[in-house]
Formats: structure tokens, C-alpha cells, sequence
């Protein structure tokens, strides 16, 4: 079965008709980040999400590790997907489930060496799914997504073979290195950014080029 495909840094209701005409399956709104690309104003997350077609994902990527903040920012965007990019405080994911009913909850766990893998291990229960990133939480001004990097594929693999929920894989992708990403990792779903980006815009030529490519 073909990976899920969401088309991350969307920026404009433009570019989310874009990514859902060629085939989408979620789109990845950025609220504010301590680093990195894509972040809109919560307006423009709202605004972006209501157009969305059902049946397309719409994923809300917060910085916030507060269950309060996390709950009032997802109801202010209204979209029906929370990715969290940090870790969280005790608790937060009973309490994220009780307060919006409905909304999946999607943890980032940012690969750095195997040790990762016992992280993913420790939330997959309590999440709908993992996504697989290379960011960098230690630096003084956190990486939570966007860098571009490729992190160790054989750890994701890992990753992918141990927990019990799906895994959508992300870091450094592009048309041309997907199909050997889907070999070798085997993700539920690929999360992708600048690889489909030309001057920060997104590109219509490299989105059909990388849905061609996991065909």
C-alpha cells in the first residue's frame, strides 16, 4: 500500500488547493516555532483549515507543551489534527483526549541516535500516531521540524517494526531520495516540506515528481 502523504508548511489557501489536487492526503500548519520554516499566524491555520475537504487531514504543529495552551490554540485553528513538536508535561495526552474529543494527537519523536527508540515506545499508547523528524530539542533555540535533514533511516525502521501505531516519516525528503526512503523505513506516511519548495514556494513540478515517485 502506497504511503499517506502529507505536504508540510502550508502557507495559503493556494498552496492547500494545490497540495490537496495533486493528491494530499493532510496538509501541516505551522503555528509559532522557536526555529524553522512555515510558521503562519493562527488566523491564516483557521482560515486554511476550513477550505480543507473532508477526508484531508488538517495538522495543527504547536511548539506548546502546556495542556491548557495546547487545548485553547487547537480551538482557536480548528483544525482536526494536533502534531506535537516537543515533548509534553505529565498527563497532557488524557487530558488532550478528554477536552477534544475527536481531534487525533500526533507526537514527534526526533530521531538522534537509538535511544529514540525507547521514546516512541513510551507514548505510542497514548497517541494516534508517531512522525519521525530530525530536529534538534537540546540547542538553545529548539529545532521541532523544518531543517531538511535526513536523520538514520535504520533507526526509523526500527521505529516503524517496534511500536503499535502508524509512523509517518519526515526529515530531508525530496522526489528524488523518497522511493529509497519507503524502502527502506516501510512508514505509514511521509511528511514533507522544503523538498517540494523553490524559493520558498511550494512547486507544483516537485509535488507531481515526488507523487510519481512513490507510485
Amino acid at each position: 500500500m502506497k504511503p499517506r502523504v502529507k505536504i508540510c508548511c502550508i502557507s495559503t489557501i493556494a498552496e492547500a488547493t494545490m497540495a490537496v489536487r495533486c493528491g494530499a492526503n493532510a496538509v501541516g500548519l505551522v503555528s509559532v516555532m522557536p526555529s524553522g520554516p512555515g510558521v503562519i499566524a493562527e488566523e491564516t491555520i483557521a482560515e486554511i483549515a476550513a477550505i480543507v475537504p473532508p477526508g484531508v487531514a488538517t495538522f495543527l504543529l504547536t511548539s506548546k507543551r502546556g495542556t491548557d495552551s495546547i487545548i485553547a490554540q487547537q480551538r482557536r485553528c480548528r483544525t482536526n489534527t494536533i502534531q506535537l513538536c516537543d515533548s509534553v508535561e505529565a498527563g497532557c495526552y488524557a487530558k488532550l483526549r478528554d477536552a477534544l474529543p475527536g481531534i487525533s494527537l500526533v507526537q514527534v519523536i526526533h530521531v538522534a541516535g537509538p535511544e529514540s527508540v525507547d521514546e516512541a515506545l513510551a507514548v505510542a499508547g497514548m497517541v494516534d500516531a508517531v512522525l519521525l523528524d530530525s530536529g534538534n530539542q537540546k540547542l538553545a533555540a529548539k529545532e521541532l521540524g523544518g531543517t531538511g535533514r535526513t536523520h538514520d533511516w535504520s533507526i526509523s525502521r526500527k521505529i516503524v517494526e517496534s511500536v503499535c501505531v502508524p509512523v509517518f516519516l519526515a526529515g530531508g525528503l525530496t522526489p528524488e531520495n523518497v522511493a529509497t526512503a519507503i524502502r527502506e523505513v516501510r512508514p505509514f506516511g511521509l511528511d514533507i516540506c522544503s523538498g517540494l519548495r523553490t524559493d520558498g514556494n511550494l512547486d507544483e513540478e516537485k509535488v507531481k515528481r515526488f507523487f510519481a515517485n512513490i507510485s
